[in-house]
């Protein structure tokens, strides 16, 4: 393999660029699936964590690339490996997106709502939000669909991930009037930062951030919502990553110190290891110095199954240096990096390479990292209601320095479908 680890970077915690027999310019047209295939062959046998535990294949017994990967991957601990379309994950990590711009679920009484909506939506322009009820679509009970977990029928519902595609939504607002919405499906760059404010505490003034992915568009809005925090002066802060699925390392890094503050430039972040066979590629990342970090001693963090990768990696990582608690859900278990390989403008090659561990060496938390205070997520009230039951223990951690008693509230996981997939984390929301 030539130009080996030539550029550095980091997607789904740890993303790098490395170059084998498929080259970065080479014409779509020039790669086969079963070139791809070999290539990637090579790439497994070579980088892959898990490469000892790779089952026995004869590889002229696959058609293409993504076959090959799923009879080599490691079962029973890697759900993450993954072969992605060239131009649909470049895509994705610089934030595009096509359609009407919203998560679904039920709440605990099986009620379908938005979870989710993005700022440059069509949808969020008509003045939806988190928590109004969905009833129908296109004159067809949503509801239904949702219970019977029919990610087929909901597609089919809602109609391809096409620009022009136009949908008709009933909503239920939150004062109980309802209104019919036509809305046409949109090419548009999502945000990342889906909210942030400030709280003014019994505790002081403390930054709410809702953070959904760490990808190319983060940085910038992160960067504008700690600069909105340093100047109010907040003195703690409510990290909610309940639908952070990960994405570039490097904006994890930036998030952490962020919080960890200029103080702890230069202490070590998180440590990457590699396999036996590539211990020479073993590095540290330290805590890098911000124009607007906060120093803050402790950190609340909103959880759920779909935190995962880069968001469990912020903290972990910050867990040595301040006191890191958590509400919400037990989180996804994703502690390794993934090595990634373009293979002729057609494929992204993304295998397990490493594992990801703090400054004291903790990780492997392929349980997930379960939290202090167990809460469901209220799909009932928007993010920045105090209503809502993850944000009321937050706030109720800082103000009183505990949360409320186990077994305050019967715990439940929302039924959740994206209008698309994410190509970040093979793992689809449910």
């Amino acid at each position: 393999m030539n130009k080996v680890m030539k550029k550095l970077f980091f997607f789904l915690i740890i993303c790098l660029t490395l170059f084998g027999s498929c080259k970065k310019d080479e014409p779509v047209t020039g790669v086969t699936p079963a070139m791809a295939r070999d290539t990637l062959y090579y790439i497994m046998k070579q980088w892959y964590y898990w490469y000892n535990l790779i089952p026995t294949v004869t590889k002229a017994d696959y058609k293409d690339p993504y076959e090959l990967l799923e009879a080599m991957r490691y079962k029973t601990l890697d759900r993450y490996s993954f072969v992605a379309d060239y131009d649909e994950i470049n895509a994705e990590m610089a934030g595009a997106f096509v359609g009407h711009g919203f998560r679904i679920g039920l709440d605990k009484d099986s009620i379908a709502r938005i979870v989710l909506i993005y700022k440059n939506s069509p949808l969020y322009a008509e003045g939806v939000r988190r928590g109004w009820i969905v009833k129908k679509i296109n004159n067809v009970d949503l509801a239904p669909l949702l219970l019977d977990k029919d990610r087929t029928a909901y597609n089919n519902l809602i109609g391809a991930s096409t620009a022009g595609v136009t949908n008709t939504f009933l909503f239920k607002k939150p004062d109980g009037t309802e209104v019919t919405i036509t809305s046409t499906k949109k090419s548009f760059t999502i945000n990342t930062v889906i909210s942030y404010d400030t709280l003014q505490l019994k505790s002081g003034m403390t930054g709410h951030i809702v953070f959904e992915k760490f990808i190319e568009p983060s940085a910038n809005e992160l960067k504008t919502a700690f600069a909105f925090f340093k100047t109010h002066n907040v003195t703690d802060l409510i990290l909610d990553l309940r639908y952070n699925l990960g994405g570039y390392f490097d904006i994890a890094q930036q998030l952490a110190s962020y919080i960890a503050g200029n103080g702890k430039t230069g202490n070590v972040f998180a440590k990457i290891e590699y396999s036996d066979k590539n211990t020479g590629y073993n590095r540290s990342f330290p805590f890098i110095s911000t124009s607007y970090s906060l120093s803050l001693p402790r950190l609340v963090v909103i959880t759920s199954r779909m935190t995962a990768s880069a968001s469990e990696s912020v903290m972990n990582g910050l867990k040595p240096y301040l006191t890191v608690v958590s509400t919400g859900d037990t989180t996804d278990g994703k502690p390794t990096g993934m090595n990634a390989w373009p293979c002729g403008k057609k494929y992204w090659f993304y295998p397990v390479t490493c594992r990801i561990v703090n400054s004291l060496g903790e990780g492997d938390f392929y349980d997930g990292i379960p939290p202090d205070k167990l809460t469901s997520d209220d799909i009932t009230h928007d993010f920045d209601d105090r209503n809502e039951e993850c944000l009321k223990e937050a706030i109720r951690y800082l103000e009183t320095g505990a949360f409320s008693g186990k077994g305050a509230e019967n715990f439940r996981r929302s039924v959740q479908f994206s209008e698309k997939p994410s190509l970040i984390n093979n793992t689809f929301l449910k």
